[in-house]
C-alpha cells in the first residue's frame, strides 16, 4: 500500500509542477505578473542572446518529442515503473520549460505595437482565448490521463490501466488539433510583438508543424484505420464542418458495406 501511495503522491506532485509551470507560462508569454517575461529588458549582446534562446527552445523541443515517442517509452519503462511514465514525462517537460523561463534572453526591438486601447484589448482577449482553448481541448480528450493523474489514481485503487478509446468530442469533430490551434493563438496574438517574441513564436510554431506528423503517425499505429480516415477527412488546424461530414459519410458507407 505504501508503494501505491508513493506513486500517487509522485503523480500529483508532477501534475502540480505542470500546473505551476503553465500558470507562469501565461505570465511569461503575456508579459503580466511574473518577474521575468519574454520581453524583459535586453541585457546581453543580440547574437549571444539569440543563440541561448534557440538552444533553450531546442532543448524543450527535443525533450518534448523524443520522450513522447513509443520507441522511447518502451525503453524508458525498463528503468521506471510504467505507471509513472506519463507523470515523469510531464515533470521533465515542466523542468525544460522552467529552464527556458530562467535563462531566456530578451532581444530588444519592436516588430509591431498596437497603440489603440481597443486593439490591445482585442489582442489580449484572443491571447486569453487561445490559452483557454488549450485547457478546454485537454479536458475534451481526458485532461487527467494526458497529465498522468488517471494512471496513478487507477494504480492507487488497484485497477488496471486501459488506453482511452479514440473519439472526436466537440471541437475534434471540426479540427484535428484544437490544442495546437490554442497554442498558436497564444504565441501570435500580442499587442506588442518584440523581436524576442517573434523568435519565440516562429520557432514554437515551426515545432508544432514538425511535431504533428510524428504525433499522427503514433496515433495511426495506436488506432489504425480509424485515425487514418479521421486524418483524411478532418482538417489539421483550420476548423471546417465539411471534414466531419465527409468522415461521417465514410463511416456510414463502411458500416453498410
Amino acid at each position: 500500500m505504501l508503494k501505491k501511495i508513493s506513486v500517487f503522491v509522485y503523480g500529483v506532485a508532477c501534475y502540480g509542477a505542470f500546473f505551476a509551470t503553465f500558470l507562469y507560462a501565461v505570465g511569461f508569454i503575456g508579459n503580466v505578473v511574473v518577474p521575468k517575461s519574454i520581453d524583459s529588458p535586453a541585457q546581453t549582446p543580440f547574437l549571444y542572446a539569440l543563440g541561448i534562446d534557440m538552444l533553450l527552445l531546442g532543448i524543450f523541443a527535443v525533450q518534448h518529442s523524443v520522450m513522447a515517442r513509443p520507441w522511447f517509452k518502451r525503453t524508458w519503462i525498463r528503468l521506471i515503473p510504467e505507471v509513472v511514465e506519463r507523470s515523469t514525462y510531464v515533470l521533465f517537460s515542466s523542468l525544460a520549460l522552467i529552464t527556458l523561463f530562467a535563462f531566456w534572453q530578451p532581444l530588444g526591438g519592436t516588430v509591431w505595437d498596437i497603440p489603440s486601447p481597443a486593439g490591445r484589448w482585442l489582442m489580449y482577449g484572443l491571447y486569453g482565448l487561445g490559452l483557454a482553448l488549450v485547457l478546454f481541448a485537454t479536458f475534451l480528450i481526458n485532461h487527467f490521463d494526458l497529465f498522468g493523474l488517471r494512471q496513478v489514481w487507477l494504480y492507487l485503487r488497484g485497477k488496471p490501466y486501459t488506453h482511452l478509446r479514440f473519439g472526436t468530442p466537440l471541437l475534434y469533430k471540426y479540427v484535428r488539433h484544437p490544442l495546437y490551434v490554442g497554442w498558436l493563438m497564444s504565441f501570435w496574438f500580442t499587442p506588442t510583438m518584440t523581436v524576442a517574441h517573434l523568435v519565440f513564436a516562429i520557432l514554437t510554431s515551426a515545432y508544432i508543424f514538425m511535431a504533428i506528423p510524428w504525433e499522427e503517425n503514433d496515433l495511426i499505429e495506436l488506432h489504425g484505420e480509424t485515425y487514418a480516415r479521421y486524418r483524411e477527412s478532418v482538417p489539421m488546424l483550420v476548423p471546417s464542418k465539411a471534414g466531419y461530414k465527409a468522415l461521417a459519410t465514410k463511416d456510414s458507407a463502411r458500416r453498410i458495406a
